[in-house]
């Protein structure tokens, strides 16, 4: 019988794991902690590996090398982000990468929605108000979303159900991506556009970019400068797409109105742990003290449809690559 092992395995993953198990007769053996060197050795024995992180697997080659001798074929991510991964090292030991790169857009979408809503009515202002017993609103009068711009900077499966849901209530949709949808334009969703015309004209300004070198503090400093003081910023990709410091500059000297961020720079070391007094990333509490922003513990992908399917397609994923065909999730190693 086939055997798989599952790392970083949740409560709530646990019922889909034992459903596919029974369904593929299948044995997957799950485990609580992280895929690093000092965990691959519970591998050994197994034929195949998913898993899903968010820190680096190995700041080396070495733990693909002992997948290699563990007749280890593939390593199936249980997650759309792939940036944990050392893809030549994976390439030089035969080791192919797949991900769930679908697994719910509307699950991220969804949350952008009300991330933006809670932004522009002054929610966390207001909520600031109402805990120190102050039920005063002026100051604090908002804009309908109809009189918004919204400017989605990666415009892929999530981006774009981004762009039709704020489109379908009335905004204006800018986008910006590297590889254009031309049926967005074609049926006025949206309208393509640079970066930078997005910086200067959208009131909403939301990421969803993959992580890669090219895309660490894609937004910064100047970034910050060249966007309106009114604007909002929405991270929902990866933390360290967002220059944290240059963020923080922006909100207290007024170059943006505010920010939700459901990603941060360092979050491994706050999320999915629980602190008596303040956090051990020192950026993080500074943004926990202003008003204006919306912090989230990295929930986009956490609906019942999204977790589903993000177990049950990595194990399918897994199960074909170790019978020897082919997923069509496979990650092709690009050079970056």
């Amino acid at each position: 019988m086939v055997k798989i092992i599952a790392y970083h395995v949740r409560e709530d993953e646990q019922p889909f794991i034992i459903q596919w198990s029974k369904e593929n007769n299948v044995t997957v053996k799950s485990v609580p902690f992280e895929l690093h060197l000092s965990t691959v050795e519970y591998a050994k024995g197994f034929d195949g590996i998913i898993f899903k992180q968010r820190s680096s697997l190995d700041d080396s080659e070495e733990i693909y090398k002992i997948l290699k001798n563990y007749g280890i074929k593939q390593l199936s991510c249980r997650s759309a982000g792939i940036d944990t991964i050392n893809f030549i090292a994976a390439r030089d030991n035969n080791i192919k990468i797949t991900n769930v790169p679908s697994y719910s857009p509307h699950a991220v979408a969804e949350l952008v929605l009300m991330q933006a809503m809670q932004l522009i009515r002054h929610y966390p202002e207001f909520k600031k108000r109402i805990d120190e017993n102050n039920y005063i609103v002026d100051g604090l009068r908002s804009r309908e979303l109809s009189e918004h711009v919204i400017g989605i900077i990666g415009v892929g499966r999530i981006g774009s159900t981004v762009a039709r849901i704020f489109h379908a209530l009335g905004a204006t949709v800018l986008g910006n991506d590297l590889f254009k949808k031309p049926e967005l334009e074609q049926t006025g969703i949206l309208k393509y556009v640079s970066k930078n015309e997005i910086y200067q004209k959208a009131d909403i300004i939301t990421s969803h970019v993959y992580l890669n070198q090219k895309n660490i503090h894609l937004i910064n400093e100047d970034a910050f400068a060249r966007m309106k003081p009114t604007a909002v910023l929405i991270n929902d990709s990866r933390g360290p797409v967002v220059d944290t410091r240059a963020l923080l500059t922006a909100l207290k000297q007024h170059q943006i109105a505010g920010a939700a961020l459901d990603v941060v720079e360092d979050e491994t070391e706050i999320f999915n742990l629980k602190f008596d007094e303040k956090t051990p990333v020192d950026n993080y509490n500074r943004l926990k003290q202003l008003s204006n922003v919306i912090l989230t513990p990295h929930i986009g992908f956490y609906t019942d449809i999204a977790v589903e399917r993000m177990v049950k397609q990595s194990l399918d994923d897994a199960l074909t690559i170790i019978q020897g065909g082919h997923s069509q999730h496979e990650v092709n190693f690009k050079g970056e």
